[in-house]
């Protein structure tokens, strides 16, 4: 079985003008088990295709397609473009599975697909949250998507590279990583439908959607950096901040949830689905459930130790409760009047937005109103990388990537490298 290499863009003519000749084709996946090949002599170039079953061990069959454009132009017949060689590798696929025709061409568009993605969101949330609730990709995908019409309108199967580039360009009202999640958004909904039509739609949709959403905007991350950089808090504002919470909060569970933000540095998502068997008093850990970012396999929980003050507040938090139960919950009050409530009864958190108001009270009496809940977790990224802890284990015990440390904790991190290169300099 051939072993597929770095794959190169041989989906663009520039990109394969680059490429240097050689005795092997350079292969690009269209999808599992097919393959689009370019090879590149001196003189000319040529296309490959080769297919088997996805799942399947058996040996590629391979075809040649025809001579590539890269160093001719192409007339659709024997000299052919990228679309055209992989018209013609559809063709051939398709015979060998029999004849099977290629399903009709799918009449929706860019605004059906996301209109269908925004709903099952929507049920999503509300499901979660135990009441009607908009998810975050109706507040992202409406104005964004659905209100440019130049792309809303597009078919999917007309989609370009291009479209998607140039809508891109049109979100000039949104600045740092803001345009970064609209674009997760859109690209999530893109492939939700391949991988339901992907027989009716065109072979390299997937290649699409990977190229065209790839971000154009390099400065997309530095707002974000200075942000992050200004919610930093020192270790004596946050002590201030859990004091001041359980001072406005005599019943306790919008000051627990303060304390655990900031003695673990995890999200809001992570820690409302604690359970009170994740409290190990022995160890003095918390076992806290990993995010749902992501695909692939389940994560198991993030161990983070906490101190001995937290320990103890936590043990008469959990004192005579199920094992079972969600550790944080709060008293949820139903509205009779214009200016009466009901108590229902007590319930999970479920949402940023209850911390709200009690979060409020708080940075107003310390006088920081531009300090977020958020401020809690950054500070903890910080702690730990001037701690000299490695970046590998504070990514770990955070639930991120190493990756997003480095590139949004620069900073720290080469302070931290610069005085362990102080430490080895000696006086000659």
């Amino acid at each position: 079985m051939a072993r597929v290499g770095k794959e190169e863009r041989i989906d663009q003519r520039a990109s394969r003008l680059r490429l240097a000749p050689r005795h092997l084709p350079y292969w690009r996946t269209v999808s599992e088990g097919f393959h689009i090949g370019y090879y590149r002599g001196k003189r000319e170039g040529s296309w490959f295709a080769r297919y088997r079953p996805a799942g399947s061990s058996q040996d590629y069959l391979k075809t040649k397609l025809g001579k590539c454009d890269a160093l001719i132009e192409a007339n659709g017949v024997s000299v052919l473009d990228w679309k055209q060689a992989l018209a013609k590798a559809y063709a051939w696929i398709s015979n060998l599975q029999g004849g099977e025709k290629k399903p009709k061409d799918l009449q929706l568009t860019i605004r059906d697909v996301v209109t269908e993605h925004i709903a099952d969101r929507d049920i999503r949330e509300t499901e979660r949250v135990g009441r009607p609730a908009r998810s975050t990709a109706s507040f992202k995908l409406q104005p964004h998507v659905l209100g440019d019409w130049q792309l809303s309108r597009v078919r999917l199967v007309e989609l370009t590279e291009s479209d998607l580039r140039g809508w891109q360009r049109r979100l000039i009202d949104l600045k740092g990583s803001s345009r970064q999640r609209v674009m997760a958004e859109l690209k999530a909904a893109l492939n939700a439908v391949y991988e339901e039509q992907r027989r009716a739609l065109p072979p390299d949709f997937a290649i699409r959607i990977k190229h065209g959403l790839k971000p154009i905007f390099a400065e997309a991350f530095q707002d974000e950096s200075v942000a992050r950089e200004g919610q930093v808090l020192d270790d004596d504002i946050i002590r201030k901040i859990v004091k001041t919470a359980r001072a406005k909060d005599p019943e306790g569970d919008f000051a627990t949830l303060v304390m655990l933000m900031a003695a673990t540095g995890a999200r809001f998502s992570q820690l409302v689905r604690m359970r009170v068997a994740d409290v190990q008093f022995t160890q003095r850990r918390l076992l806290v459930p990993a995010s749902r970012k992501g695909k692939g396999k389940a994560k198991s929980s993030i161990r983070v130790a906490v101190s001995m003050d937290v320990a103890e507040a936590l043990r008469s938090h959990c004192a005579n409760r199920p094992v079972g139960d969600i550790l944080l919950e709060r008293w949820h009050h139903r509205q009779t009047g214009p200016v009466t409530w009901e108590t229902v009864g007590r319930q999970p958190w479920k949402t940023p937005s209850e911390m709200r108001r009690p979060w409020k009270v708080v940075v107003d009496e310390l006088r920081i109103p531009d300090v977020m809940p958020y401020a809690l977790r950054h500070s903890s990224i910080v702690r730990a990388i001037k701690a000299g802890l490695p970046i590998r284990l504070v990514a770990a015990t955070h639930d991120t990537s190493v990756a997003m440390i480095e590139r949004h904790y620069a900073r720290w991190i080469t302070d931290d490298l610069d005085e362990l290169s102080a430490r080895a300099v000696i006086a000659l």
